[in-house]
């Protein structure tokens, strides 16, 4: 079945199929959170993007072979509320942003800065360190070698705009620009968007509004 990255709490797992990569997308919780499984197609190795809640529904995802990481993107409370029974059922190294660690309750093995990379078996993931949302918001590029790369952005970007700053305005001009620098300046139009709540989205259909959203301030 063709994906659309359209789900629902309770619902099926939706599966992206890439050359390289087997993408795993499910909603947890009573914030409707997205997480994240990715398994390399080479190796059977496999990573969790944000263990939100639901620790039961993770876990039947991940399956018999089990995970080696997860991946908190940032340190809100409702992107890591599984986490602890998670790595306590799989053993699993815990990475998250440098600057937001200290917010996540359950120690965090890699401490993640701008630039470094994650891997899952043989595909590796670039992190991207956006501020604004929070501290040390990360979003993880996997540049695809085989098509067009896909971004998980966690809190940071979704349809229609960019995460949530409380009405901060340093803080909104702050994940706007690096939003603006590290995801549309140097990835194409046809890049997939992975967000932390709700649907996917693509590059190209955001980047005509970023003007809009700098102006509404939201």
């Amino acid at each position: 079945m063709t994906y659309s990255g359209a789900v629902k709490v309770g619902g099926p797992a939706d599966v992206h199929e890439l050359a390289d990569l087997m993408i795993s997308k499910v909603a947890v919780g009573s914030m409707n959170n997205n997480a994240y499984l990715l398994r390399c197609r080479a190796t059977g190795a496999q990573l969790l993007i944000d263990a939100a809640a639901e620790a039961d529904t993770l876990l039947h995802l991940i399956g018999d072979d089990g995970i080696e990481s997860v991946v908190t993107t940032h340190q809100h409370g409702d992107h890591w509320g599984a986490l602890q029974a998670v790595v306590d059922a799989t053993g699993a190294r815990t990475y998250a942003g440098a600057h937001d660690a200290e917010g996540i309750p359950v120690p965090t093995d890699v401490l993640v800065q701008d630039g470094d990379t994650i891997t899952v078996g043989r595909v590796s993931l670039t992190a991207r360190h956006l501020v604004g949302h929070t501290p040390g918001s990360i979003a993880l590029v996997y540049d695809d070698p085989h098509g067009h790369p896909h971004v998980f952005t966690g809190d940071c970007l979704f349809p229609g705009g960019v995460g949530n700053t409380g009405g901060d305005a340093k803080n909104f001009a702050s994940l706007l620009d690096d939003v603006e620098t590290k995801l549309f300046g140097q990835l194409p139009d046809e890049t997939w968007v992975y967000p932390g709540h709700g649907n996917d989205t693509m590059l190209g259909t955001e980047r005509p509004h970023l003007a809009e959203w700098r102006e509404r301030g939201w």
